[in-house]
């Protein structure tokens, strides 16, 4: 036996009482850490339940103000609203209606809770015919692409329209390239200066979001997403994509998905001093509720303990569908 080592090192000493537990832990999560993702339709009058997502619902925009006091109520950090229109075309025009579903919800929810953070997701895949993240062109080939400078003005619209409805923060998720900058010079130009960007600096093309898919209405009619969205096998892309966005004028940075790249959510902490989110994506949140439902797992202790795997990797908040029962359960 080493001398000074056991018996004299006990660290059981400090995991002997749940008090004890809680004065050395060393992260913590709490409500307010914790960003609510939210679907407003313009095609509901009342709630529809997601099949693929249980406890997730298609919202009516009548519900807004009820949903903004039910956040500010449970102390979340705020909400981030997604969009379904009454219409799409080619090149998701409906984005930048300023009396689509999501405008007029960031305009209820900051009349009925005027200090609940609102954020809107700045993406047209929602508003597009043909479900891709921007406007398409015929590529060399013969085949349909995106076309990564035409969609930049359409997500700069879009942007502004979110800013002049009253939303905090705008959160570019298409993954073109320079729609950051784009963004940054619409809001400033237009007296939005003050409006915050949290991009979604790091993007992967995953699998996990199947179910949102079917929440948002926005599976692609041909082909995926992997011109534009990341590869997963990739670290140091990473890195450069969120110093591109920082150097173009973002505030907040963001990974997607969360608990597949959690190497990745600490290499961005390590590198980066700008606020750090991580989206708790649709397929893991399925996944928990399935496997509760069928009695594998406790939900309440997996849900506790992922969050708590995303803050500890360096994440200061987390867009999840958990939010609700989570800040209930903290």
């Amino acid at each position: 036996m080493l001398p000074g080592v056991f018996p004299v090192h006990r660290p059981r000493r400090l995991r002997r009482t749940a008090a004890l537990r809680a004065l050395v832990r060393e992260t913590a999560v709490g409500p307010g850490d914790l960003i609510w993702p939210l679907f407003f339709s313009a095609n509901v009058d009342e709630p529809r339940e997601v099949p693929t997502m249980p406890g997730v619902v298609q919202l009516p925009v009548s519900a807004a103000g009820r949903v903004a006091r039910e956040a500010a109520d449970l102390g979340l950090g705020g909400v981030i609203l997604f969009g379904l229109p009454q219409s799409k075309d080619a090149r998701g025009a409906s984005a930048c209606d300023p009396e689509g579903p999501v405008p007029r919800a960031v305009r209820a929810m900051k009349e009925a809770a005027p200090g609940l953070v609102v954020v809107t997701d700045v993406c047209v895949d929602e508003y597009t015919d043909h479900g891709h993240c921007g406007v398409l062109r015929q590529a060399r080939d013969g085949s349909l692409e995106v076309d990564n400078d035409a969609t930049l003005e359409v997500l700069a619209e879009a942007a502004l329209c979110y800013a002049r409805a009253g939303a905090d923060v705008v959160a570019p998720s298409d993954m073109m390239d320079g729609r950051i900058g784009a963004v940054r010079e619409a809001l400033d130009d237009d007296g939005f200066a003050d409006t915050a960007i949290l991009s979604y600096a790091v993007k992967y093309a995953s699998a996990f979001y199947g179910p949102f898919r079917d929440a948002a209405d926005c599976a692609p009619k041909f082909g995926d997403r992997t011109g534009y969205q990341m590869d997963p096998a990739n670290a140091r892309e990473a890195l450069r994509e969120a110093e591109l966005d920082a150097e173009e004028g973002a505030d907040m940075l963001m990974v997607k998905p969360g608990l597949p790249y959690l190497d990745i959510v600490a290499l961005l902490r390590q590198e980066f001093d700008l606020p750090l989110g991580v989206y708790n994506v649709s397929g893991e949140y399925a996944m928990v509720k399935a496997a509760a439902r069928a009695g594998m797992l406790d939900e309440r202790r997996v849900v506790l303990e992922l969050l708590t795997s995303l803050r500890r990797a360096g994440a200061d908040f987390i867009l999840t569908y958990h939010a609700p029962d989570a800040a209930r359960w903290l």
